[in-house]
C-alpha cells in the first residue's frame, strides 16, 4: 500500500526502532579495532547504558534485540531489566569483521599494513579487509535481519542494541547516504538513534544522542 493511500485513511504510525551502540569496552581496549573480538564492558560503559535504560523507561517496546557479542548483549540485558520482553540474539548485527586487523590501533594498521587503510578510505563500501568483511558485507547481513523486525513489529516499537559500524550502516540507509560517506555520521559509546519506518520512507528522529563517551569499534 503506497504511502498516500495510507495518508488517505488516517493511518501514518511508524514503526521505530530505538538503536543503541553498546557502552565503553574494558579498560584499556578503547583505542583498538575490536571488530568481532568479544570483549566486554567497562565500569564506565555499564553505566552508559544504565543511563540508556533510564532514559527509555517509559517507552514500551515490542522486542529487544542484539549483537551475539558481549559488549552488545550486556547493554540489552540492561535495558531488558524489569520488561516482560525476552532479549534476542541476532549475530546479524556483530560489528564489521576486521579481518587480519583485529585487536590493533589505528597507528598499528598503518606501520603493518601500509597503503591498505588508504586502500579502504578510498572504497568503503567494497574494500574487504583480508580476512574479513567490507561494508557492502555488512550491509547484506544485517539490512535483511532488520527488515524482518520491522515487519514483524508493524506499527510498534523495538530496540536494538549494536556497534558503530552496523549502526552506522542502518543510518545510511534510512538517509539515503552512500558507504562512501558512512564516516559522517558519529556514534559514541552508549548513543541513540531513533528511525521511524513508514512503508515508503524512513524517517530519521535521532542521530548520537544522549552522548555518553569517544570513538572504538
Amino acid at each position: 500500500m503506497r504511502l498516500q493511500a495510507l495518508r488517505a485513511k488516517g493511518s501514518l504510525t511508524p514503526t521505530r526502532l530505538y538503536l543503541l551502540r553498546h557502552g565503553q569496552v574494558a579498560d584499556g581496549h578503547t583505542h583498538l579495532y575490536h571488530g568481532h573480538n568479544d570483549v566486554g564492558l567497562s565500569p564506565q560503559g555499564v553505566q552508559q547504558l544504565e543511563g540508556a535504560a533510564a532514559q527509555l523507561q517509559e517507552v514500551e517496546l515490542a522486542g529487544i534485540y542484539a549483537s551475539d557479542l558481549t559488549r552488545a548483549r550486556v547493554g540489552a540485558e540492561i535495558i531488558s531489566r524489569g520488561r516482560n520482553l525476552k532479549l534476542r540474539i541476532m549475530p546479524e548485527f556483530r560489528e564489521v569483521h576486521f579481518g587480519i586487523w583485529e585487536g590493533l590501533s589505528f597507528g598499528e594498521i598503518m606501520e603493518q599494513f601500509p597503503g591498505e587503510l588508504e586502500a579502504r578510505f578510498k572504497d568503503l563500501a567494497q574494500f574487504r579487509i583480508p580476512g574479513g568483511e567490507s561494508l557492502a558485507d555488512v550491509r547484506g547481513r544485517a539490512l535483511p535481519a532488520l527488515k524482518l523486525l520491522i515487519e514483524e513489529h508493524y506499527e510498534k516499537a523495538f530496540l536494538v542494541v549494536a556497534h558503530a559500524g552496523v549502526n552506522r550502516v542502518i543510518l545510511a540507509e534510512a538517509l539515503g547516504l552512500s558507504l562512501q560517506h558512512l564516516f559522517r555520521l558519529d556514534q559514541n559509546y552508549g548513543c541513540l538513534n531513533i528511525i521511524d519506518y513508514f512503508p515508503d520512507l524512513a524517517v530519521v528522529r535521532l542521530v548520537n544522542g544522549g552522548v555518553n563517551g569517544v570513538g572504538g569499534s
